[in-house]
């Protein structure tokens, strides 16, 4: 368990203790056990500690970094241009059904 949430755990426990001695103050008895259960719950707080522990410094967030540049809308328009010719170039230099042109008799 972690040493924050056990003295939360601690202080609500020395909380209800209180709230149980003051209820049973007639009955010295039950009364001396309850305070030394108050007690050992105060020592095991003060083991723990951390209440005057500084917590660590944090490292600032780490600023975003700017995105990349987009390409523009003409850029975009010139490099759809380039690969419909490379595709027509391709197309040219294939040979039979790729381009459509009916397949030679070879036999």
């Amino acid at each position: 368990m972690k040493a924050k949430k056990a003295v939360k755990r601690l202080t609500k426990v020395e909380a209800i203790l209180s709230d149980v001695i003051d209820q049973y103050a007639s009955e010295n008895g039950v009364r001396k056990m309850l305070d030394l259960a108050k007690a050992s719950v105060v020592r095991a707080k003060e083991t723990v500690g951390i209440e005057g522990t500084p917590k660590p410094v944090k490292k600032p967030p780490v600023k975003a970094k700017e995105s990349k540049r987009r390409i523009s809308a003409e850029g975009r328009r010139k490099l759809s241009l380039a690969a419909k010719k490379r595709w027509a170039i391709a197309r040219r230099s294939r040979n039979g059904a790729a381009n459509g042109q009916p397949l030679s008799k070879t036999a």
